[in-house]
């Protein structure tokens, strides 16, 4: 596991990024969590996601799924967004993610929402456990656990959209696998979906 060094932003650069998020997407309190991947933090909490700002746009759903039944949750890699819409296609939300931080941790392709969860608990897979074995093998519900307060559960065997409560993953590579969300756009998207939401990560 590489070295992994937190900084947390000075005054000028948090109300940057607020300033940025503002603009229609809500602020998280800073918070740290142990299970991070071994990513090395830059300064800035939000650098990523301003970098990414070309790419942080509306899209149509029609490129990508033939209908929207059950609604649809799209997952640009790249960009690092998430964008969901509703079956009757009258709301619409686009998300700032954390993704994967290398490519053969990375799985695209078409997948579903079967599982629903409020407050997860975690346990690393087998693979995880081998990568870091200093690792607990078990983490209850609560601040602690990199789920954060919601998660769905895919038909892919461990994989996961859900939240984190380590905002600096937001807009990173940073994840072992699974998409990350602010804890408030979690809910908001776990409210908005259903088992059975048509899942399509690019």
């Amino acid at each position: 596991m590489s070295r992994t060094r937190f900084s947390t932003p000075n005054r000028r650069t948090f109300l940057g990024g607020a300033a940025f998020l503002g603009a229609g997407l809500a602020t998280p309190a800073l918070a740290q969590t142990v299970y991070d991947s071994g990513v090395v933090y830059e300064d800035n909490a939000y650098t990523n996601i301003r970098r990414n700002i070309s790419s942080f746009r509306s899209l149509e759903w029609q490129p990508y799924f033939a209908n929207t039944k059950n609604g649809a949750i799209l997952v640009d890699i790249t960009s690092r967004a998430l964008h969901f819409w509703s079956e009757d296609q009258s709301i619409y939300k686009l998300f700032p993610t954390s993704v994967p931080v290398s490519e053969d941790l990375t799985r695209k392709g078409r997948t579903e929402v079967v599982r629903k969860v409020v407050g997860p608990t975690w346990a690393p897979t087998p693979a995880m456990k081998i990568r870091n074995p200093e690792w607990p093998d078990f983490v209850a519900a609560g601040p602690d656990n990199p789920l954060g307060t919601h998660a769905l559960y895919l038909s892919w065997q461990y994989y996961r959209i859900h939240g984190t409560h380590d905002t600096r993953k937001i807009g990173r590579k940073s994840s072992n696998g699974c998409i990350g969300l602010y804890n408030e756009h979690i809910a908001i998207l776990f409210g908005l979906t259903k088992v059975g939401t048509q899942v399509l990560l690019i």
